[in-house]
């Protein structure tokens, strides 16, 4: 079996040299990236009217665009952003079984093609997973965290408190079923199989558990950098949109503030594609390499 140190090697030349994972890895950073910034916008405007005592809702932006747009401009706006949405919150996990399929090829030394496949195949059994643990998400706390903030009332406080705890626990049990996507999509198993032999692997090697943890800073360090980026880039877009007004129509100096922000977001989303790929590619490599050991409650 490879060493932790082997497993992280052999993981980043797979990252850095097979042009078909770096595009399932730019498509799928690309689109969370975007859905994040809708995210963080939509915070944004809500912490302000917040702090103005200010009543405001989830479809604002829609209303305004209905009174102030013609008719036709509103509809093709609204659904394109539904499609946007769409495909933001479903292509990612096409593009993460994508990703660790032809992960697992490359390590077999296999051609690394049928990507399509692959993502295809295993979709519906990894969004099973994600929704499983959909309450470890970042996203769904700071979501919740400001719906409570708004309407919580007199329970505010303790609804934030619990919350948490959920989140908590949910992103342990997460952790714990770190190798249920690569058992999906190597062994062809059910989705709550792989989250029991997941479980089994992370227990069985304790061993390894400091190399998850490293894994887990490298993760820790993305996720700050991401947070970063996710506030700069709306506070630089409408900063640039207000100053561009003073020169320019509104109209001018916000499409050019939205093709900045786009521009923005995928050079970010460029560098975020290594850093996907190397998790994906590391999580699946290891898992390939434990289930070639005996299991532990085997005798004979």
């Amino acid at each position: 079996m490879l060493t932790p140190r082997e497993i992280i090697a052999q993981a980043w030349t797979v990252t850095t040299t097979e042009p078909s994972l770096k595009r399932w890895g730019f498509a799928g950073s690309a689109l969370r990236l975007l859905l994040d910034i809708k995210l963080v916008g939509y915070q944004f405007y809500f912490a302000y009217a917040y702090m103005a005592g200010k009543e405001v809702g989830l479809f604002d932006d829609g209303i305004w665009l209905y009174e102030n747009a013609p008719l036709s401009v509103f509809w093709i706006i609204l659904i394109a952003f539904a499609v946007l949405v769409v495909t933001e919150l479903f292509l990612p996990i096409f593009c993460d079984g994508a990703i660790i399929g032809l992960t697992a090829k490359s390590h077999n030394k296999e051609r690394v093609s049928g990507g399509f496949i692959l993502g295809m195949y295993n979709f519906f059994p990894i969004f099973a997973v994600h929704q499983i643990f959909v309450f470890s998400g970042i996203n769904l706390l700071v979501t919740a965290i400001s719906i409570l903030l708004r309407y919580g009332s007199g329970l505010t406080g303790f609804m934030i408190v619990i919350a948490t705890i959920l989140w908590l626990f949910s992103s342990i049990l997460s952790f714990l079923a770190s190798f249920a996507e690569p058992a999906i999509v190597i062994n062809k198993i059910g989705v709550f199989e792989a989250i029991g032999h997941s479980v089994k692997l992370t227990f069985s090697y304790p061993g390894h558990i400091i190399f998850l943890i490293l894994l887990l800073l490298i993760i820790s360090f993305r996720i700050a950098v991401n947070i970063a980026i996710l506030i700069l880039i709306p506070g630089l877009v409408i900063g640039l949109g207000i100053v561009l007004t003073y020169v320019l129509t509104p109209t001018i100096s916000y499409t050019i503030a939205g093709a900045i922000a786009l521009a923005l977001t995928l050079v970010a989303a460029y560098f975020f594609m290594y850093l996907h790929v190397f998790k994906q590619a590391v999580w699946t490599i290891m898992y390939m390499e434990l289930t070639k050991e005996k299991d532990l409650d085997k005798i004979g």
